[in-house]
This record gives structure tokens, C-alpha cells and sequence, in this order.
């Protein structure tokens, strides 16, 4: 079962089980609707308690559902159930409560959270808007300032912040949710705590002023987007709608519009292509290298030596008999025949090319790190990709030349204005000559580290979209 319930005294508790982070599956909505029918049906229990085992809350959706025809209940009604609980319903928070994890906390009449929770909307970097009573009950808490700069932005709030912005209670120094979430609602019963029904909250005061500066920030910054501009209405409709159920209705409709956006399907597209860029397909059972040389000098060493402790590897500055993977530094040189595996570093657009095996490339940026086998095994470069990916570089993998070097170049050689279709081109010759492991690797560079835009998915993908001649397996076509 992804949610059970048990009662703890005379306070019941509904714990969601669905590791490793909680997401709200069809299993967990439902579930959640079940144990809270149990949890009001038992007459022993007076108050209820909504917690989550692991090491996080709800860290929001379930992506394994995106691109599927939803399910009943839906999360707006697993809300609006919780909301309408007649016994005091307290969210014990921990990690994160990101998405419609902080609306189910929405939904609940206290929220007490453990030190070092995090909360969030973050559809907005999906392309969407909260859309199960995000836009329409944070403001409630936070006023409309807040709230606009919280969903339009889509940042992880901390609990003390969270706590003086009115989006949580209280936090906790109880050492695990549960003994958090029972001691509130001993308190609560006791008289000594007071819950807050979101929902039945006043709308906010209008706030024309806040209103006007998202509106003009966004227009500057992002005016080709689409939903913050949509986020805006839905905030507004939550100030001028007379109950919450017509400002629920106005943010469904505004967020099927976001949903049915041809942005949504490029930044899901981009999610997913986020998702271990690391791995070299068909490679089993790799492990990374934990003794490594880094010969010679660049700013780029100093953070793998920040995170080499925590990942458990041993730096050196020079090469050893233990030594198992050597990262070169440009214009660094290491003997022949070394005797272990051998990365050269590469700034993207100079011409300091080696003859290693392995080649580093770099942005200015350094966001993302494209890890190239020019005449490396598949099994050395992926031990390689696991060292660097355990020192906390997010790593892209590619074969026979750069991903990154040969859209920069397209870059160069072209002018302002044909930058977008010079890296089109250039992401359709390197899936022909086969340089990536997975298309999707080209969209993900090319956004995060040479600036293609990112509401446009990439520009792989918007090739592929134009080139109605492309097999419909080779578009990657997002969920």
C-alpha cells in the first residue's frame, strides 16, 4: 500500500509510503482519499496527522504519469477532501513539499515542518501553473506579492522563510514528522494551537502595484513565455473571484491552457532529457573510479576538491601507482603509457586539442560538462562519467567529437539573427554522424550551456518537429 493509516493514541496518523520521493501517483491519491475516510470514520481518533516516510514530503508529481490520461481522483479533489476534513488536520513536513506536495499541505489545516524543509511551486519551469489550488490558497497565506514572486519564479523556499511568510505554521525541533505532527496536534486539542482552514481564509487584498512589476519584469525578461503570464490571471482571479471554488475553476482552465501549450511539451521534453544525461546506454553494473590525479591547474579542480571528501575520492596532484583516473588540466601533460584513464580539459572554442582518449569540455558557465570518447572503452568513459558525476558535475556524454564544440562553432560561423537555425542544422548532423548517445543530449546542452531558448525544447527537437521527413521514432516526441 502507497498510503496506510494507524492511530497513535487519539490521534491518527496517514503516512504515504512511494519511495524515493513520495510523488503523487494515482496510487497515492487514491490512497490518501481512503486512509482520510478511515481516519474521520474512527471515532477514537480526534485530530489526523498527513505524513510521508523517507527522506521527503512530496516532492510533487509522479513523473511516470506525464502524457497519460489522468485518473480519477484527481489532486484538486483529493484537496478539496482533505480541506473539508471536519476533524483538525495537521501536515507534517520534511525535506521537501514541492508541487502539488505543498498543495496537499495547502489543503491541510497546520503545517509544521522539521529544520531544513524546503517548499515550492515549481510547474512554472514545466511549463505549467500549480493547478490543484496552488494560485488560489498560497496567496491566502503569503498576500499577493509573495505569492506572485513564489509561483512565477518557481524557487524552493526554506522553512524559516516559509515560516515568516505565513506559507507554514511552525517549525519543529522534534527529531522525525511523526513526533513533529503529534506534538501540534496535542497542542491543537489542547487549546494552546490554533489550525487555519486555507481554504476559508479571505481572499488577499488586491495589489495592483505587485500585479503591474511581475507583469513588466516578465515582459522584459521572458515575454515569450506563457505561463507566467497565466500564473498572473490565476492570482488575480484568487483577489477578485467571491468564493475559492470559482478562483479553482478560473486556475483549471488556465491550467488546461497551459497544459495544451507547445512550451509545456519543450520544457518536459528538456526534464526528461535532464535525466541521467550520464549514462551511456547498454553499459552495466560501472562503478567510478575513487583515486584520481588532477595534473596541473584550473578553477575547475578547486570544486572537485570541495566535493571529493563527500564522495568518498582521493585526490592527488600527482600521478600515483593507486592512481586510476588522471584529469589534465589544458596545456598539463602526464607521461605516455600512463597506466590508468586519461581526461584532457577543454574550454569549448579553443584550440587546445589532445590526444587522449577522453576529452572534457567546458563552458565558461560550467553547468553542464560534456565528457567526449574519442578512442576511450565505453566501460572507461562511463567509470569516468560516474567519478565526475560523484564530484558533482552534472555530465553529459557524448562520442567522436564534442556536442558542445561543433553547435558553438555553427555559433561562430553564423550571424545574430541565423543562431537559432545554425544550431538546428548543426543538431541534425551530429544525430546523423552519430556523436550523441541520445538526441535529447544535444537539446540539453545546447539550452543550458550555449543559451538556444529553453521554452523551444531545444534545438534538436524543433528540427525535428519542422522535418516532417524525420521518422517519427527520431522525433522524441515528449510525454
Amino acid at each position: 500500500m502507497s498510503v496506510h493509516y494507524q492511530r497513535h493514541g487519539n490521534i491518527g496518523v496517514i503516512q504515504i509510503t512511494n519511495p524515493p520521493v513520495n510523488a503523487l501517483s494515482h496510487a497515492v491519491r487514491s490512497g490518501l482519499v481512503n486512509a482520510l475516510e478511515e481516519g474521520i470514520a474512527d471515532t477514537e481518533a480526534d485530530a489526523l496527522v498527513v505524513l510521508a516516510e523517507g527522506r521527503t514530503f512530496i516532492a510533487g508529481a509522479d513523473i511516470r504519469e506525464f502524457g497519460k490520461p489522468p485518473q480519477a481522483p484527481l489532486l484538486p479533489d483529493v484537496i478539496t477532501q482533505l480541506e473539508a476534513c471536519p476533524k483538525p488536520l495537521i501536515a507534517a513536513l520534511h525535506g521537501t513539499a514541492l508541487g502539488g506536495g505543498l498543495e496537499v499541505a495547502l489543503g491541510c489545516h497546520y503545517r509544521v515542518a522539521l529544520p531544513g524543509t524546503r517548499v515550492g511551486l515549481p510547474e512554472v519551469k514545466l511549463g505549467l501553473l500549480p493547478g490543484a489550488g496552488g494560485t488560489q490558497r498560497l496567496p491566502r497565506l503569503t498576500g499577493v506579492e509573495r505569492a506572485l514572486e513564489m509561483i512565477t519564479s518557481g524557487r524552493f523556499v526554506e522553512a524559516e522563510e516559509a515560516l515568516e511568510a505565513g506559507v507554514i505554521d511552525a517549525i519543529s525541533s522534534a527529531s522525525t514528522p511523526l513526533e513533529a505532527g503529534l506534538a501540534v496536534a496535542k497542542e491543537i486539542l489542547a487549546g494552546n494551537q490554533t489550525p487555519r482552514i486555507t481554504g476559508k481564509l479571505p481572499a488577499p487584498a488586491a495589489n495592483p502595484r505587485a500585479i503591474a512589476s511581475t507583469l513588466k519584469q516578465l515582459n522584459q525578461q521572458s515575454s515569450e513565455l506563457f505561463s507566467p503570464f497565466r500564473i498572473i490571471e490565476a492570482i488575480e482571479a484568487c483577489v477578485t473571484s467571491d468564493t475559492l471554488q470559482e478562483g479553482l475553476r478560473r486556475e483549471r482552465e488556465l491550467f488546461l491552457a497551459c497544459m495544451d501549450s507547445p512550451q509545456r511539451a519543450g520544457l518536459i521534453h528538456l526534464f526528461f532529457a535532464a535525466r541521467n544525461p550520464h549514462v551511456i546506454p547498454g553499459i552495466e553494473n560501472a562503478s567510478a573510479f575513487h583515486h584520481v590525479a588532477l595534473i596541473g591547474e584550473h578553477p575547475l579542480f578547486e570544486r572537485l576538491k570541495k566535493a571529493a571528501q563527500r564522495a568518498g575520492t582521493t585526490l592527488t596532484s600527482e600521478q600515483s601507482d593507486a592512481t586510476e583516473l588522471c584529469l589534465l588540466a589544458p596545456n598539463a601533460t602526464i607521461q605516455a603509457n600512463a597506466g590508468c584513464a586519461v581526461v584532457a580539459l577543454k574550454e569549448v572554442g579553443t584550440d587546445n586539442d589532445s590526444d587522449t582518449p577522453l576529452r572534457l569540455v567546458i563552458a565558461a558557465n560550467d553547468s553542464l560538462v560534456e565528457l567526449t570518447k574519442i578512442s576511450a572503452e565505453p566501460l572507461v568513459q562511463q567509470r569516468a562519467a560516474l567519478t565526475l558525476k560523484a564530484l558533482r558535475l552534472n555530465v553529459v556524454v557524448s562520442q567522436q567529437q564534442s556536442l558542445m564544440e561543433t553547435m558553438h562553432a555553427a555559433l561562430q560561423q553564423s550571424s545574430a539573427s541565423e543562431a537559432r537555425s545554425s544550431m538546428e542544422q548543426a543538431s541534425l548532423r551530429i544525430a546523423q554522424e552519430g556523436f550523441c548517445y541520445r538526441e535529447s543530449d544535444i537539446d540539453l546542452l545546447a539550452v543550458e550551456v550555449l543559451g538556444y531558448p529553453r521554452h523551444l525544447g531545444g534545438p534538436h527537437r524543433q528540427a525535428t518537429l519542422m522535418d516532417t521527413s524525420l521518422p517519427a521514432a527520431r522525433q522524441e516526441a515528449s510525454p
